[in-house]
């Protein structure tokens, strides 16, 4: 969901807007940065999102998606990072086109500080619907 002013995401790193821990400039997100409003927050995630995640996913991955596809693994990264997509069994399976594989694998990134959270766990259900569409 939307947050106008910083918090203290599940693990304790500082976001905003949209689930943002930086800036477009590469600034982290802190406590005591300003409020900001909805659509600077929408900035910040097509931004991020294009830039460090979209740029990544369309380099780690070795075959055709379509659009869906690609859009529920960019989500995955934006929200767990690159470097555990990178690692991941769901980016092997999907290197080797196994989907129906890869689709089983969101569901296992649903835990922060080793907690489930539900709300990973919506994610993840809504992120495998979405690879599966």
């Amino acid at each position: 969901g939307f947050s106008s002013k910083p918090y203290l995401d599940a693990v304790n790193i500082p976001t905003i807007g949209w689930g943002s821990t930086y800036y477009p400039d590469g600034k982290k997100v802190t406590i005591q940065d300003k409020e900001i409003t909805e659509q600077k927050a929408c900035e910040i995630l097509e931004y991020i999102a294009n830039k460090d995640f979209g740029s990544f996913v369309n380099k780690a991955v070795k075959v055709k998606l379509n659009q869906n596809q690609f859009d529920a693994l960019v989500s995955f990264a934006y929200n767990l990072g690159n470097g555990n997509l990178q690692q991941s069994t769901l980016l092997k399976k999907v290197n080797n086109n196994d989907f129906i594989g890869a689709s089983l694998e969101f569901e296992k990134w649903n835990k922060a500080g080793g907690k489930v959270l539900n709300g990973l766990t919506k994610r993840r259900t809504a992120e495998k619907e979405l690879f599966l569409s």
